[in-house]
């Protein structure tokens, strides 16, 4: 007789990963938004609307890697909701030129995290944007 295997397990994306799940990417934002529960569609909410009054009125929002983006000459910001948190990716440059200003916030690489009731200060994300927007404008 053959030797038994195990099947393999797969993690389940549903319980760790992005508030998404397994459906079909949203087409915009607004349809992410859509499904994401309150009280993260309103935290989320705030911030889109924070991020946009700062971007250049050429800038345009997309999906990007499955959730919310701001484009301008490049990507500049990633925004998303997960099931414990939200996060904010402004690239590692950013968070790196941007570390004192972070403390208290759990940041990785390119990734800023932030308890759902507990968002990113106003004034902090629109520093964060500007820089990015500087560096694409800077961009060769």
């Amino acid at each position: 007789m053959g030797k038994k295997t195990r099947p393999t397990r797969r993690a389940d994306s549903r319980s760790r990963g992005s508030r998404m799940g397994r459906r079909s990417a949203p087409r915009n934002v607004d349809e992410y938004l859509a499904r994401v529960s309150e009280p993260t569609r309103s935290t989320l909410n705030k911030m889109r609307a924070v991020i946009r009054s700062v971007v250049p009125p050429e800038a345009t929002e997309a999906i990007s890697y499955g959730i919310p983006a701001f484009k301008y000459k490049g990507r500049l910001v990633w925004f998303a909701a997960f099931s414990k948190h939200c996060s904010l990716f402004p690239t590692a440059a950013v968070i790196e030129a941007f570390k004192k200003d972070l403390k208290g916030f759990t940041i990785s690489k390119g990734t800023i995290q932030f308890p759902i009731d507990k968002p990113l200060p106003t004034a902090l994300i629109k520093k964060l944007v500007k820089a990015r927007v500087r560096q694409n404008e800077n961009k060769k």
